[in-house]
């Protein structure tokens, strides 16, 4: 969905949380915040959930944030690895400005920087016993961690 807009080649930093809740407030907020972009490149979105995501049951899937209604995406996205602290401050900012209408979850298609949390987003992101889950069938089926690129679910260490 992003590949157009966002070419290889461009810096890019992002941060996402669910909204619970989208008000006049967050929106104002949201613009508030696009009004201080550092770069033409940078995005604020927001997609729409619910319908049939939210239909199906919590338990029946490893994606568990199936009651929020929003998700929210910040990105930042510039050319010069000089603008790098600027624009990587712009969209820990925007998203930190929009975290008063947020739930606890992060949608696994972009948590965001991994080595920032240690993994916490990316174990929350799969909500409460789901991620052990994910963490005994890694260890059984790929004990090595062949499979460790983008949002990585580690093996449990041997005792």
């Amino acid at each position: 969905m992003f590949d157009a807009g966002s070419p290889p080649g461009r810096r890019y930093y992002w941060k996402s949380s669910f909204l619970d809740r989208l008000p006049d407030a967050a929106i104002a907020t949201a613009v508030e915040c696009f009004g201080k972009v550092r770069s033409p490149y940078c995005k604020v979105v927001f997609e729409c959930l619910g319908g049939a995501v939210a239909r199906v049951g919590r338990d029946d899937t490893v994606f568990d944030h199936r009651a929020s209604p929003f998700d929210l995406l910040v990105i930042g996205a510039w050319q010069d690895p000089r603008d790098d602290q600027e624009n990587i401050a712009w969209a820990r900012a925007t998203w930190e400005a929009m975290q008063p209408y947020a739930s606890a979850g992060v949608c696994m298609s972009y948590p965001g920087q991994e080595s920032e949390d240690g993994g916490a987003r990316i174990e929350a992101a799969y909500g409460p016993g789901k991620y052990d889950r994910l963490v005994a069938l890694k260890t059984r089926y790929d004990p090595d961690n062949l499979f460790r690129m983008n949002q990585n679910v580690r093996p449990a260490r041997p005792s």
